[in-house]
């Protein structure tokens, strides 16, 4: 990949090419920020233009052996793990998948990727096997005179075995061997892994940045710059607002559905429409814990919810410049946005917070949705803080 085709991002472009340049390059390299901004195509086109033997101050000449083997992922010294399903499994039994997404959709999250591998009721992890590869891999002679690479996607996904292997081979880096960590999650990262890497903090894409690709794509200028305001700097997100999927949509009608019947049992007095409100929050929840739901989607609904209700609370307080709603979700916040205050935000918040760490630990998912529902019943009628 060439850095002059990543969107936006020109600052870090411009520091990884200076450190190449300088002759500063670390061996092991964390590129984090929120997802869709391009860290995955910024550790590609880095690890492209260290090893071009034709790079020009701005670029990868693009057009020399090792540029073409690098743009179609086969190059022999560039190395990838990520999460995968199943654990007598290594990545290297899904490579072409792996090549596949990227080069066929470029800008992608983990929900993609498991989509992509037709495993979405399932969590992914990076287990204990892919250490063994690692070293392996690493132990194998290099093919030219430019450097391996090992691109670690999302390495929050490591269980604490393969962690602390990759930390020990961290602390002994083979010669002319170069880590990129790919996260989302550092914090998720053992501290003693963080402080062996160097962080290049990926900033959010600018809105101007993002409306300027949906145009090329063939958007409508005004539609652009609707969906880019609304991605909060991720052209990721863009993408998946333009698309209107039904994930989306449905995401906010559980959203709706939780919320309004939860009102109803807690602030409504009419005892038959509290009973019918309770049975349908019931059946929500074993809705949402289904297991053809998956706990990616779990998650993914979660984080949704969090920032719908982060959305509501700013327009309830008076700032609507500053939200980043689609107009379906603006129709229902201006009903429900009065109910997100100062009172019972903090709460909300909190227990959407621990609902997802729960599921992310692999909690019972009919006892959190349930108690989530109960949760939510309570924290709706609760009176503003004066």
């Amino acid at each position: 990949m060439l850095f002059r085709e990543i969107i936006g991002q020109e600052a870090t472009k411009q520091q990884l090419r200076q450190a190449v340049r300088e002759g500063r390059i670390p061996h092991a390299q964390l590129f984090t920020g929120i997802s869709g901004i391009g860290k995955l195509q910024l550790a590609l086109a880095y690890a492209q233009y260290l090893n071009c033997p034709n790079r020009t101050e701005e670029d990868s000449c693009g057009t020399c052996p090792t540029c073409l083997q690098f743009r179609h992922l086969q190059h022999p010294d560039l190395h990838f793990v990520f999460p995968i399903v199943g654990s007598d499994e290594v990545c290297n039994n899904f490579l072409e998948p792996w090549r596949q997404i990227i080069l066929n959709k470029h800008y992608f999250d983990l929900n993609d990727w498991h989509e992509a591998l037709g495993v979405e009721s399932k969590q992914s992890m990076i287990y204990e096997k892919e250490s063994g590869e690692i070293l392996r891999k690493l132990s194998l002679k290099a093919y030219g005179d430019g450097y391996k690479i090992m691109i670690i996607w999302q390495p929050e996904k490591m269980n604490a075995t393969t962690a602390n292997k990759l930390l020990k081979i961290l602390e002994e880096p083979a010669e002319k061997t170069i880590f990129l960590l790919v996260s989302e999650h550092p914090e998720q990262l053992l501290s003693t892994i963080r402080s062996r890497v160097q962080t290049v903090q990926i900033p959010r894409l600018e809105t101007e940045t993002i409306a300027a690709a949906l145009e090329q794509k063939g958007m409508d200028a005004t539609r652009a710059k609707d969906i880019a305001r609304i991605a909060n700097g991720s052209y990721l997100s863009a993408l998946k607002k333009a698309d209107e999927s039904e994930e989306n949509q449905q995401e906010l009608r559980d959203f709706i559905a939780l919320f309004r019947d939860a009102y109803t049992v807690g602030v409504l007095r009419d005892p038959q429409k509290k009973f019918e409100s309770l049975k349908r929050l019931r059946q929500w929840s074993l809705d949402m814990a289904d297991s053809k739901v998956g706990r990616e989607r779990q998650k993914h609904f979660l984080q949704y919810a969090q920032n719908q209700v982060r959305e509501n609370f700013i327009r309830n307080v008076g700032q609507p410049e500053l939200n980043y709603q689609m107009e379906d979700e603006r129709i229902f916040s201006d009903k429900f946005a009065p109910f997100i205050h100062s009172g019972n935000v903090e709460g909300i918040m909190n227990q959407l917070d621990l609902a997802e760490r729960q599921i992310e630990q692999n909690g019972n998912a009919k006892m959190i949705f349930f108690d989530l529902c109960l949760q939510m019943i309570v924290l709706i009628k609760k009176p503003r803080i004066s």
